[in-house]
């Protein structure tokens, strides 16, 4: 399935991001404060959105951190499309926008539950856990 997925990166939100971001972090997980800052402007974050046939599937944004590193957020997956492979396509995209960038250095800001995928894409835990929207996170970063 995943040699039909289209890759498309955006300079702004599109609507599939808020799609998917609104059906897993919103309805899925009950995340009350899925939108920021980041996602109302144009020009600071990147918006990588994986289509299916022209059906969204998948998301995650590419943000520039203080520190000259990146910060790859609001990873989703549609329920649909869970186990397919879209969420290492989606990290494995991401750090090429990243590399092309010049950054060595990209943060992740985990759900605790998830972080094995993660370690298996090469990131590793730095600092103590923290609550976000009372579930627990960890920062995890990948250097080159």
């Amino acid at each position: 399935m995943t040699e039909h997925i289209e890759r498309r990166i955006y300079p702004y939100l599109p609507e599939d991001a808020v799609y998917i971001r609104t059906e897993v972090f919103i309805k899925e997980q009950g995340f009350q404060n899925e939108f920021d800052t980041f996602d109302e402007q144009t020009d600071t974050a990147l918006h990588l959105v994986l289509y299916d046939s022209e059906k969204p599937a998948a998301t995650c944004r590419i943000v520039p951190m203080e520190d000259g590193g990146y910060r790859i957020g609001r990873i989703a997956v549609l329920r649909p499309y869970r186990g397919l492979g879209l969420g290492r396509i989606l990290i494995e995209e991401a750090e090429k926008c990243i590399s092309l960038r010049g950054a060595k250095k990209i943060s992740i800001s985990a759900q605790v539950r998830v972080k094995g995928f993660y370690e298996k894409m090469g990131y590793h835990c730095v600092g103590q856990e923290y609550p976000d929207e009372g579930r627990p996170h960890i920062l995890m970063i990948k250097k080159d």
